[in-house]
């Protein structure tokens, strides 16, 4: 299986006691299954403020790693309950971020699907905030008929 698919993306990043701003994205990527994991992956844009960046997130047993590559380069891992640690290197530097798994529910198959996830970050083991993103995936050419939570 490899498709090429619509990317439909919304999140939001708040500070504690604020909401903070949506962001929308709707782009083109590429899904597969390898190894028994499905990978979405898709080049990021200046709406997202990481031109140059391919993003890749690995689902595979009830994980979630969000890979990016380029002018950004990261790994995170989202494990409900779990609280992982990774290093995020940008032009303006690197620092090491904590992200701490809410929840989250991944609703896919060889189709497309849905991905949820609700995390708190951690820079430099500074909390930074709540954070939410929906994902859905379809192939091109289909319907968006629940899009965007």
């Amino acid at each position: 299986m490899d498709k090429n698919v619509i990317i439909s993306l919304k999140g939001n990043q708040g500070a504690r006691g604020y909401f903070g701003d949506d962001l929308e994205l709707v782009t083109e990527g590429r899904y597969y299954k390898k190894e028994g994991a499905y990978y979405i992956t898709y080049n990021e844009s200046e709406v997202t403020g990481m031109e140059g960046t391919t993003t890749t997130l690995k689902i595979h047993d009830g994980v979630i790693t969000l890979m990016r590559t380029g002018a950004v380069n990261a790994q995170f891992v989202f494990e409900r309950g779990r609280k992982h640690l990774s290093y995020y290197d940008t032009a303006y530097g690197a620092f090491t971020v904590g992200v701490f798994t809410n929840d989250l529910n991944i609703n896919i198959d060889e189709n497309g699907g849905e991905i949820w996830v609700d995390y708190k970050l951690e820079i430099d083991n500074n909390k930074t905030g709540e954070n939410d993103f929906y994902m859905q995936i379809r192939e091109v050419g289909q319907t968006n008929d629940k899009c965007c939570g």
